[in-house]
C-alpha cells in the first residue's frame, strides 16, 4: 500500500523536534516548545540542540538540559501535563525529565482532526 503525501506530511511535522517536546509534556504549548527548543534547553541524545525543525528519528532520546530541570516554565509544563496522555510511539520518563522515541509516528497514532490531503492538493496547483 502506498503512503498518502498527506500522510507523510503529517509524520514529518508530528516528528519535529519542538512537536515531540510538547507530546512529551515539556512545554504547555507548541509555541512554548519551539521557544525551549531555541534557548537551548533541550538535548538529543545528549548533545544540546537548538533547532526547533529538527527531525527527531527512532530511538533518539530528548531530555531537558541538567542548567533548565529548575526553570518554571518547564515546571509549570510538568504540572499541567499530567492529565495529558503520552503517545504510543513515545515514552517519558517525567522523574529524569527525559523522553524516548520508540518508533515514528503513523498516521493513525496522530490525534488532530486534519484532512493533510486538502493541504496537500492546495499547494500542489
Amino acid at each position: 500500500m502506498a503512503l498518502l503525501t498527506g500522510d507523510n506530511l503529517m509524520s514529518i511535522l508530528e516528528s519535529r523536534l519542538d512537536n515531540v517536546v510538547f507530546r512529551l509534556g515539556f512545554a504547555r504549548t507548541r509555541k512554548e516548545a519551539r521557544q525551549t527548543v531555541r534557548h537551548g534547553h533541550i538535548t538529543v541524545n545528549g548533545k544540546r540542540l537548538d533547532i526547533p525543525s529538527y527531525r527527531v528519528k527512532t530511538g533518539d532520546v530528548i531530555a531537558v538540559s541538567s542548567k533548565a530541570k529548575d526553570l518554571l516554565p518547564i515546571k509549570e509544563a510538568l504540572i499541567s501535563s499530567e492529565s495529558m496522555a503520552v503517545p504510543g510511539w513515545l515514552e517519558v520518563d517525567i522523574e529524569k525529565l527525559r523522553g524516548t522515541v520508540l518508533q515514528l509516528p503513523t498516521r493513525d497514532q496522530i490525534d488532530l482532526d486534519i484532512d493533510a490531503q486538502l493541504i496537500v492538493e492546495l499547494y500542489s496547483k
